[in-house]
């Protein structure tokens, strides 16, 4: 029997399938600089202050707009924004006909599987702060 992200399109999910995608990376945590003159976007070690550094997990996931109003939520009626998300991404990889990749929780039963395979920010990010300044904290690794 095939998985429902396998034969579902991401429009097509429920909200229990569409939130079990997310893979719980970190990444979209990360802030990130556009450049204007190509449009290209650069990720950072800088984290949402909500971000747990060690763990990569959101503190407050469920009241996190609450907390930081600018915080983005994806959901399937912004698929062309989608492009600023790392080719990691369990969502832009679906939109993009890419399928999971072996290390996400949904394909090898573990949801640990994702820092074992390097693509977790626990442990390689700093919370945002006066002293820190993004512009020279850009990293390649979220890639």
């Amino acid at each position: 029997m095939s998985a429902f992200w396998q034969t579902k399109r991401l429009q097509e999910m429920s909200r229990e399938e569409w939130e079990s995608l997310c893979d719980r990376c970190g990444k979209c945590c990360l802030h990130k600089l556009e450049n204007e003159t190509d449009g290209l976007v650069y990720y950072t070690d800088v984290a949402c202050r909500l971000l747990d550094t060690e763990t990569g997990q959101c503190r407050d996931y469920a009241h996190r707009h609450r907390h930081v109003p600018d915080c983005l939520t994806l959901d399937p009626a912004a698929l062309e924004a989608f492009d600023w998300l790392p080719s990691t991404c369990a969502y832009r990889r679906l939109h993009e006909g890419r399928g999971l990749p072996d290390w996400h929780p949904l394909v090898s039963g573990d949801p640990d599987s994702v820092r074992r395979a390097g693509h977790s920010v626990a442990g390689r990010c700093v919370h945002e702060g006066p002293d820190v300044d993004p512009e020279t904290r850009i990293v390649i690794w979220p890639e």
